[in-house]
């Protein structure tokens, strides 16, 4: 069985943790064929908007525990050099939309991969833990760096310490993700969210996603040149031009992503 199921919907690629027995906790294989598809879908013309989500009742427990502790154990350093910091750089590096549809529990580094996405949905079924204190880690996969940033210091700082579980509606509430969204009809509406993004245009949207990172680290004055450099390319784009003739003869834009 495969640790990840890929398909294509139009334009969106289809990102599906398949270890539901583990609670799609990753392991080596898993972790590396994510990097695999993530490359595929970024170098994919026909590819406008990913999705990632899990089969079975969780998004990703994280790490897989019988990795780091079984006869032949992996490293933590190299588990986060070679699996997850590679990860959360092609999540946020690749010039496309991702969004996390976050289907049940999101743990441990499972819960960051989702928080470092453009746009993360979940079930209200779903849940975010930060497991590691747990186990006496450290949060990793980008935790210490999207967590603050998102909610604030103090309650970062107390959800890393004392790994509380965090539902669906209390993640939206203080900010952690865009959208909760009933169970029932989670995967249609979170599809119909992704298929919305891949009809937009892309290279705007790219844009968009390089001068959020940016504003990670810059001053006012650095980010208000990044916007200035970065609006010229966007203002060059065949779909900004779709745009202003749609606006200006009244009907729908046709974006090609352009």
């Amino acid at each position: 069985m495969n640790s990840i199921i890929y398909e294509q919907l139009n334009h969106v690629a289809i990102i599906r943790f398949n270890r539901p027995e583990k609670f799609n906790a990753f392991n080596r294989e898993m972790a590396l064929l994510f990097q695999e598809l993530l490359d595929k879908a970024s170098a994919d013309e026909t590819i406008r908007c990913i999705y990632i989500t899990g089969n079975g009742k969780a998004f990703s427990a994280g790490q897989d525990l019988g990795e780091v502790t079984g006869p032949a154990p992996f490293d933590f350093n190299r588990i986060l050099s070679e699996h997850y910091n590679p990860i959360i750089q092609r999540i946020r590096q690749v010039r496309k939309p991702v969004v996390a549809a976050v289907n049940g529990v999101a743990a441990g580094a499972g819960a960051n991969i989702a928080l470092c996405c453009d746009v993360v949905l979940a079930s209200n079924a779903a849940s975010f833990i930060q497991a590691f204190s747990k186990i006496g880690l450290i949060p990793d996969s980008g935790g210490t760096y999207f967590l603050p940033r998102m909610i604030g210091f103090q309650k970062a700082s107390a959800l890393a310490m004392l790994g509380d579980k965090v539902t669906a509606d209390e993640a939206e509430k203080m900010g952690m993700i865009y959208k909760v969204i009933p169970s029932d009809t989670f995967e249609d509406a979170a599809l119909s969210i992704a298929e919305t993004l891949s009809k937009m245009p892309t290279e705007g949207l790219a844009l968009t996603k390089q001068a959020l990172n940016e504003s990670l680290s810059n001053n006012l004055t650095q980010q208000l040149q990044t916007e200035d450099a970065l609006q010229k390319k966007a203002a060059a784009t065949s779909d900004y031009q779709e745009g202003i003739n749609a606006f200006m003869e009244k009907r729908p834009p046709v974006f090609t992503g352009k």
